[in-house]
């Protein structure tokens, strides 16, 4: 064997770079259980009706173009979200999901050494992104379950780059008024970007409540995204959006991947954004069932939070035979499927997603069954 051929299979193998596999991977929520054919899922805050009949059949035109590339700029789903929001189009920046934009958000930031400070229930997203980039994660307190500015503020310093805030926020569905968000922005620095997460923001229409769209046009470092996976249902097809200075979208854009976005995905989500009957149901069906459940598990003696978004976070009894984790288990045998939020430092908590009355009637009556000793 040459000396080649040794050198090579000694040499040291490709190591990930520091931190890397001390991330814990993101772990969704269950959408199966064995020996249930079609459980109900009601654990990842999917829009129960489905989606819009419009997109569905703007879905459907796009058999025909998939050979070709997608337009790396989304102008169709740029000219409408301009149009319906009063959006500048040089201001918009796509992904595919939010998800995608926390990541490119944390890229074109952050350095080693450098960190984001978010809530300590915060969505696991904008952690991973910022440990991938050697940065450190800073989580405040959450009192009450919901953000504290003073105890985000608490830990800016001057490696601070990022801080997070989804509002409404998940997996709580707590929020903060604009009076809150624009006091936390007025004591960052300049240099810190304030990024407003507003994938449920179309559910809150508390008069305190600001959607933070106008202080992009009024600051220059503020980035708040949407996303068209939960009020419109486009879960599946992965797109996100995110509205931001200029300046910041050009540098965000030039790490962007191309073709991020595709096609199918675009014609549905303009057809989405056109489909205002959809987004009223869809509205209305949260608006009516959402204090009706909450109601009805604070009868049981459990611990609903108050919510602006499409579900109830509700905590459970620490007694051995009525602990989340067992109600958890025994939803699901009966096929009704909830989100275990252990994972996000919530171990006595389980978030159900609002669906129709017939399964928000279900679920009540199997936690009554479960309360009472049935799962004992």
């Amino acid at each position: 064997m040459s000396d080649t051929v040794l050198d090579r299979a000694s040499a040291p193998r490709p190591t990930p770079k520091p931190g890397i596999l001390d991330i814990a991977p993101y772990v969704p929520g269950k959408s199966k259980v064995e020996g249930v054919e079609h459980p109900l899922k009601l654990s990842a805050n999917e829009n129960i009706l489905g989606s819009s009949p419009a997109a569905r059949e703007a879905f459907s035109t796009a058999f025909d173009q998939l050979q070709m590339y997608p337009d790396g700029r989304a102008t169709i789903l740029r000219e409408a979200l301009a149009a319906t929001y009063g959006l500048e189009p040089e201001r918009l920046l796509f992904g595919c999901g939010s998800d995608e934009i926390f990541q490119l958000l944390n890229q074109t930031f952050l350095e080693p050494g450098d960190n984001i400070v978010q809530g300590e229930f915060g969505f696991g997203a904008y952690a991973i992104g910022a440990r991938a980039c050697q940065a450190e994660v800073r989580m405040a307190p959450e009192p009450g379950y919901r953000i504290d500015v003073d105890e985000l503020l608490k830990l800016v310093d001057a490696r601070t780059r990022i801080v997070f805030v989804a509002n409404p926020a998940n997996p709580t569905g707590t929020w903060n008024s604009g009076a809150e968000i624009r006091r936390l922005h007025a004591a960052l620095p300049p240099s810190v970007v304030l990024c407003l997460d507003g994938a449920y923001a179309e559910f809150c229409d508390d008069p305190a409540y600001e959607d933070g769209m106008s202080m992009v046009r009024e600051f220059e470092n503020v980035v708040v995204t949407r996303t068209f996976s939960k009020l419109h249902g486009l879960a599946a097809l992965r797109v996100g959006w995110a509205y931001m200075p200029p300046e910041m979208a050009a540098a965000v854009d030039r790490i962007r991947l191309p073709f991020n976005v595709n096609i199918p995905a675009q014609l549905a989500a303009v057809a989405a954004l056109g489909d205002d009957d959809f987004q009223r149901r869809s509205l209305d069906l949260v608006n009516r069932w959402r204090p009706w459940l909450a109601q009805q598990l604070g009868g049981l003696g459990l611990e609903p939070l108050p919510s602006a978004a499409n579900f109830v976070l509700v905590g459970f009894p620490t007694t051995p035979g009525k602990t989340a984790k067992e109600a958890d288990a025994f939803l699901s045998a009966r096929g009704l499927i909830t989100r275990n939020v252990a994972g996000y430092g919530l171990p006595n908590h389980l978030r159900i997603t609002i669906g129709l009355e017939e399964h928000n009637r279900a679920v009540v009556e199997a936690l009554r069954e479960f309360l009472n000793g049935a799962g004992a």
